[in-house]
């Protein structure tokens, strides 16, 4: 497995008498090069890619996927992976959009509820996982078809119908944006830039690296291997139902049973994409939001461009092919020099 702490893309940084890695990895400045040069593209093929509307339309679609991604981001720095996140966002929608069109419930209580739930649905993955000590695909690939078992039954084959707007300030229209921005927006990029902090700063934040990079010295060294594995999977369950929230709010009043499909396809590629490695031990979510960011733009573009949406997948898994090919040469270079 690859380390964070013994193999920065950057010069390290000191600070409070520690050694840290690069604030920004050669890798996240690809992808913003990558970026940069696919929205200046779009912008010569369809310029109404850079119009206001196009813009926020994007940045609110981004927003679900970047906050999912922030907990993928801490699972797999663990070695581990939940492709459960799918059918955890469709219990989570479908309970809160029950609630909405049954109750009277404002806001605050709703996400909490929400949130509650999905954490709850993680801390079950997170049991079965850190004290099973059961390959985290294999369980969460079994809790994946629970957990959609579930909400096909709350859903009892039938739309829900009506939901009001209460969940307006996470939507796309006007009421969900202040000087343009989309208040979804604005919320993931707080979050991603409290995880970064987390990871970067304190203990626990680095005690999951060392979980992915090595378990059992991690343990030798006092970590509590446990406890940080069971909270990682809490907290994505948490995002997720927090994710929940602004996918209800970016749809319409109608909420069907597709809600949630290929969100932890999405949500994967973009952490991949962004140079964490799926063996553990290294990664950040600036870059997990940047590659979900460009995943963004792609499906956009190929929108625009009228082209197939299966060009979308093609180019997805293209990139997913170079992040990985990438994080294996770097393994290899890395032992290679010791």
């Amino acid at each position: 497995m690859t380390a964070t702490t013994s193999t920065p893309d950057r010069a390290p940084a000191r600070a409070s008498g520690r050694v840290l890695p690069s604030p920004v990895t050669g890798q996240e400045l690809v992808l913003v090069g990558v970026i940069a040069v696919l929205w200046v593209a779009l912008t010569i093929f369809t310029p109404a890619f850079l119009s206001a509307n196009s813009i926020q339309s994007l940045l609110v679609r981004l927003a679900p996927v970047g906050i999912m991604a922030i907990g993928m981001t801490c699972v797999i720095i663990t070695a581990g992976i939940d492709i459960s996140i799918a059918a955890t966002l469709m219990v989570c929608a479908v309970v809160i959009a029950k609630l909405l069109t049954l109750t009277s419930m404002g806001a605050v209580p709703i996400i909490l509820i929400s949130m509650a739930l999905g954490c709850f649905l993680g801390l079950i993955n997170g049991l079965l996982i850190a004290y099973g000590r059961v390959p985290a695909i294999i369980i969460t690939f079994g809790t994946a078809n629970i957990f959609l078992f579930i909400g096909l039954r709350i859903f009892n084959s039938q739309t829900v119908n009506g939901i009001p707007s209460t969940l307006g300030f996470l939507s796309p229209g006007s009421a969900g944006r202040i000087f343009g921005v989309p208040y979804a927006f604005i919320l993931m990029v707080v979050l991603v830039a409290l995880a970064w902090v987390y990871l970067r700063h304190f203990p626990g934040g680095r005690h999951l690296y060392a979980i992915g990079d090595d378990e059992q010295a991690a343990e030798l060294a006092g970590v509590n291997v446990r406890r940080h594995v069971l909270s990682a999977y809490a907290l994505m369950g948490l995002l997720v139902g927090l994710a929940a929230c602004v996918t209800i709010a970016a749809g319409t009043s109608t909420l069907d049973q597709s809600v949630g499909q290929g969100q932890e396809l999405a949500t994967i590629a973009a952490v991949v994409i962004g140079g964490t490695s799926v063996m553990g031990g290294r990664g950040s979510v600036l870059g997990s939001v940047l590659g979900a960011l460009l995943v963004q733009t792609v499906a956009t573009g190929v929108t625009q461009l009228d082209w197939p949406t299966q060009l979308t997948d093609l180019f997805v898994g293209i990139f997913i092919l170079v992040a990985v090919g990438g994080d294996l040469v770097r393994e290899r270079y890395a032992r290679t020099s010791q």
